[in-house]
C-alpha cells in the first residue's frame, strides 16, 4: 500500500510595502524600487517582500525598505492591504499575495538599488504618471495615501519635524 499524502493547501503569502514619504527638494516625494525578480520584474513600485516568522508586518516593511534601498525608515500607520492574484495564461490562479501597506517615517540614507532592486529613487507624488515608468497597480493610489496620510500626521503633532 502507497502513502499518498495529499499536497498541503495551497495559501496566500503575506508580504509588506515599505511606504516612506517625504518632503524633498520642494515636492512631496515617495520611494520607488524597479523590481530585479519576477514577480514584476521591470515594473516600479513601493520596496517590500514577504513578512518573516515572529516578524510584525510593520517590522517586514522596514526591513525590506532598508535591504532594498539602504534607506531607514521608522515603521508607523498601517495605509492599507492589497490582495494580488496573479493569474496564468489560462485565467487560472498563479499565487495569491495579502500585502500590508505601512507608512514608513524617513530617518536617514538615500535610495540606492540593493537586494532585488535595479533601481530606487525619490519620485515626485504628483507627477508620479507622468514619469513614464511602468507602475504596478495600485502604485500612484497608495503614494497619494502616504502623502494625505503624513500632511495629517504633521497637522496633528505641528510641532514634530516634517521629513
Amino acid at each position: 500500500m502507497t502513502d499518498i499524502t495529499p499536497a498541503p493547501p495551497r495559501r496566500p503569502i503575506l508580504g509588506a510595502l515599505g511606504v516612506v514619504c517625504a518632503h524633498i527638494e520642494g515636492e512631496d516625494c515617495v520611494i520607488l524600487v524597479k523590481r530585479k525578480n519576477p514577480p514584476n520584474a521591470g515594473t516600479w513600485g513601493f520596496p517590500g517582500g514577504h513578512v518573516e516568522l515572529g516578524e510584525t508586518a510593520a517590522e517586514a516593511a522596514a526591513r525590506e525598505l532598508f535591504e532594498e534601498t539602504g534607506v531607514i525608515a521608522e515603521p508607523g500607520a498601517q495605509l492599507m492591504t492589497l490582495d494580488v492574484i496573479p493569474r496564468n495564461a489560462d485565467g487560472s490562479v498563479g499565487g495569491q499575495y495579502f500585502l500590508v501597506a505601512t507608512l514608513c517615517h524617513y530617518m536617514s540614507g538615500q535610495p540606492v538599488p540593493d537586494d532585488d532592486a535595479l533601481e530606487a529613487r525619490w519620485v515626485p507624488v504628483a507627477r508620479i504618471e507622468d514619469l513614464g515608468l511602468e507602475l504596478l497597480d495600485r502604485v500612484a493610489d497608495l503614494a497619494r495615501m502616504a502623502q494625505i496620510a503624513r500632511r495629517e500626521e504633521s497637522r496633528v503633532a505641528p510641532n514634530a519635524p516634517i521629513t
